[in-house]
């Protein structure tokens, strides 16, 4: 069980850089844990504030209920206290409850709440489900703000007085206004972090709002990338972030919208690419093409001289 407080962990992981790593598996789909203890081991070098086992990324979707507890065991096995982790869960209440509470018996520091699985609800049916999945445990509760799951300020409030471990909230819609109204209302009561897809698109407007942090996917395959440009938006320089923008990210979005699903195969694909292969995306996912990831080789292979071209101008 997590050593760290619900407001100690929301307070480290608001100070920098978070990310979800990629959950590996074999040509068999089976989980390759491997390959993730390696993975683990290998991104705590790197100067990250969070890392969040069996996420959207590490395609909690795809995994069952009972995997993600031993996914987030071996996270917090390999990690070795060097940064907290946080695990996903999900789907139904009784079935979010269920795996949040095998995620803090594996030693998880904190939880994101991911939307309800398919159903549309009210303000009073989201917030019953939250609030159970808050008093299933004691570690921290971050509620990911996006798709079926949208809290108005007003539930939100509510929920930040009933449920002390509700730390964190994660925005994943980018309706600027909503954010604005949230932050206005309930200030430094809640840790907030980028949660769109690609989120260095919005890094620097969000900072703007009080938006200390957000998670990176490419971390996962580009870590030296992913810290320089978290660093650059935190001083706000400008030139950096746009250089960074323009010569990868934005190149990456253009491979990345080219199919559904492929937010999360391209993280997949840059594992490969850079030699540390961490198998298929599960169905219904597919991966890249051949092609595709060739292209995104080149990409990554570019990084170290558009660096030195920034550092010139």
């Amino acid at each position: 069980m997590s050593k760290m407080t619900p407001q100690e962990m929301a307070r480290q992981i608001g100070g920098g850089l978070l990310s979800f790593p990629v959950t590996p598996f074999k040509p068999d789909y089976s989980f390759d844990e491997a390959t993730y203890r390696a993975n683990m081991d290998w991104l705590c070098g790197y100067d990250v504030a969070g890392l969040f086992a069996a996420g959207g990324t590490g395609e909690f979707f795809s995994l069952t209920p009972s995997e993600v507890p031993h996914v987030v065991k071996i996270a917090v096995e390999e990690t070795k206290g060097r940064v907290p982790v946080l695990a996903g869960t999900g789907y139904g209440t009784a079935i979010a409850r269920e795996i949040a509470v095998g995620a803090e018996k594996a030693g998880a520091d904190g939880l994101l709440l991911l939307p309800p699985y398919l159903t549309h609800a009210e303000q009073d049916g989201l917030a019953a489900h939250v609030e159970a999945v808050c008093s299933s445990v004691k570690i921290g509760v971050i509620v990911y703000n996006r798709d079926n799951a949208i809290l108005q300020p007003d539930t939100l409030a509510r929920l930040c007085e009933r449920c002390p471990n509700l730390v964190g909230y994660k925005d994943g819609i980018g309706d600027i206004e909503l954010m604005t109204r949230i932050y206005t209302r309930l200030g430094d009561r809640l840790t907030y972090i980028g949660g769109l897809p690609t989120a260095e698109t919005f890094a620097l407007p969000y900072l703007d709002m009080g938006v200390t942090t957000y998670s990176s996917a490419v971390f996962n395959f580009v870590p030296e990338f992913a810290t320089k440009f978290y660093a650059a938006v935190r001083r706000r320089d400008h030139q950096t972030i746009h250089g960074g923008l323009k010569d990868f990210i934005l190149p990456l979005i253009a491979i990345r919208n080219r199919k559904k699903g492929y937010a999360v195969s391209i993280i997949k694909a840059g594992m490969k690419v850079i030699g540390r292969d961490s198998g298929p995306v599960r169905p219904p996912l597919t991966d890249l093409t051949e092609q595709e990831i060739a292209e995104l080789a080149a990409l990554v292979a570019r990084l170290p001289q558009a660096a030195a071209r920034q550092a010139a101008e």
